[in-house]
């Protein structure tokens, strides 16, 4: 018999369940990359909203006067809604605030859907849900971009624009963070999801990437092609994704379980499975989270009550019943301020470069895409870490720790040239983006499954929104603050950015003392 060859003999080594977690695993980091990608196009095309009035006057009379001369035509004739400053609202003394608005009400939107969001993803087919989605996002980006081709000079049109595409978007993260935790385990959870969270960064460098293709002869298009790639994925999604492994009767782990899991007997080995966890002790890290005091057990305290089974019947969570869980406030509240400072960035990186290095739009965009280059290694980073010490709220405490001074210097030394401006663009992209993937996926999914609640994994959606729904406060208030303050000067707001750091490390420090005060050795190894 001849021997198989190398290829077909590496493809039957994996399982089909492996074949399936790691189809998986691809299209949910393509689809949420997509939702990114949509975001940034704003960022950049801030540069040309508005351009320095007198760079292009010099740029451009000589060039006129020689067309003039010649009775040549010149080869792009300016609309009639578009100034020599930039694009009319936005060529006003008060674009900063314009352009901080229009991220204001996209943030301000997401941050109120999101709340919502995942209580509706608990009661419905996520599939349909992000379908629909991703369609209507990609819908509303590609109607921004429009309002080059048609003229449209209406701050209110961009406002409404941005305020339903924000709401529209809250779909993505909830459902593709509750099917991704629905095929992994919590084996290694830190590092599988800090991998798979490099997806915000691989989007947000593709969309400065494609948006700044465009900014500079037609920047319509840098919101019409994200938006038409948005709308794309959105039938794959449709077409492909699978919710639940027991819809092609997968495992839900890491881990090969008996047929027995796998037919009409699989109730009565949850219940026995149920029972002998009773005995068994809490893993490390939410020992460490459930403990209220030193002195009763976490059972005893923190024990949530739902009327269901692990059956396709569960009960999803309540509101309330979901802050209840020990450690969502706290991480939800670090969140706020970690995703302020990233957020601030993803939105305002751009023009700060333009400002600061005196680069036109697209140059600008490129460069910035350098940060998300870091954040990718700060986020697989800060899995790995917690992973090994078995300590998430320390992890993303010493990262924070670290970030505020990397800002200070950031805000100083990026102005002695391009070299600097490099290397801290890297290193900054690292530490803020770190503690803010770390807590929007493994830490929510942690305890969106958490013990007390009984084997109920709809409340992972419901965990996933209040925690992402908070920090997208931050979002929120981030690029707001940073229109405010900019004028004033780019020191002010990385002063606010030092501080948010530093609000958001205070709110872990009651976690961080509780995973500190629980000797390794005794807490056993994670499930």
């Amino acid at each position: 018999m001849a021997r198989l060859p190398v290829g077909i003999r590496f493809i039957v080594s994996f399982s089909r369940d492996q074949w399936y977690r790691a189809f998986i695993f691809i299209l949910t980091f393509l689809l949420y990359a997509s939702f990114h990608l949509s975001r940034k196009p704003i960022s950049i095309v801030k540069g040309e909203l508005h351009r320095y009035c007198a760079a292009v006057n010099e740029g451009e009379v000589e060039f006129n006067s020689q067309n003039q001369k010649a009775g040549d035509v010149p080869p792009h004739q300016r609309p009639d809604n578009e100034t020599d400053c930039g694009w009319a609202p936005f060529d006003r003394d008060n674009y900063q605030q314009l352009l901080g608005a229009l991220d204001y009400s996209f943030l301000c939107a997401y941050a109120i859907g999101m709340y919502l969001s995942g209580i509706i993803g608990e009661r419905l087919p996520i599939r349909y849900y992000l379908t629909f989605g991703m369609l209507a996002s990609g819908a509303f980006t590609a109607l921004f971009g429009l309002g080059y081709f048609y003229n449209i000079h209406s701050f209110g049109f961009y406002v409404v624009t941005q305020i339903v595409n924000g709401l529209v978007q809250t779909t993505g993260w909830p459902s593709v963070v509750t099917c991704l935790s629905n095929w992994f385990g919590k084996g290694r959870r830190g590092l599988i999801m800090g991998v798979w969270n490099s997806h915000t960064s691989v989007g947000n460098i593709l969309g400065s990437l494609i948006a700044g293709y465009w900014v500079s002869t037609c920047w319509g298009l840098s919101f019409v092609v994200p938006g038409a790639i948005v709308a794309a994925m959105g039938i794959v999604c449709f077409l492909f994704l699978i919710e639940h492994p027991r819809d092609i009767a997968c495992s839900s782990t890491l881990t090969a379980h008996s047929k027995g899991y796998e037919n009409g007997m699989h109730r009565l080995r949850l219940q026995k499975h149920v029972l002998m966890e009773k005995n068994k002790p809490l893993d490390p890290e939410m020992q460490c989270l459930l403990l209220s005091d030193g002195k009763h057990s976490a059972h005893q305290n923190h024990t949530i009550v739902l009327p269901a089974d692990a059956g396709s019947g569960v009960a999803a969570i309540s509101f309330t019943g979901a802050l209840k869980i020990p450690g969502v406030i706290e991480f939800s509240l670090c969140l706020l301020f970690a995703k302020l400072v990233s957020y601030t960035f993803l939105f305002w990186l751009p023009l700060y470069i333009t400002n600061v290095d005196h680069l036109d739009a697209q140059k600008a965009g490129e460069l910035s895409t350098l940060f998300d280059v870091g954040g990718i290694f700060g986020g697989i980073l800060a899995g790995v870490i917690s992973d090994r010490l078995e300590k998430r709220a320390s992890t993303c405490g010493l990262m924070l720790l670290l970030a505020a001074p990397t800002l200070y210097i950031f805000s100083t030394i990026s102005k002695m040239g391009l070299e600097a401006t490099i290397a801290m663009l890297l290193l900054s992209g690292a530490l803020v983006s770190g503690p803010y993937a770390l807590i929007t996926t493994a830490v929510s999914a942690d305890l969106g499954t958490h013990k007390s609640l009984k084997g109920n994994s709809h409340a992972l959606a419901t965990v996933t929104a209040i925690i992402d729904g908070t920090g997208s406060v931050g979002a929120a208030l981030g690029p707001l603050l940073a229109g405010l303050l900019s004028p004033s000067g780019w020191n002010n707001v990385f002063y606010m950015l030092m501080f948010a750091d530093a609000c958001a490390l205070l709110f872990l420090i009651r976690l961080i003392h509780k995973e500190l005060s629980c000797p390794r050795s005794a807490m056993g190894n994670q499930v």
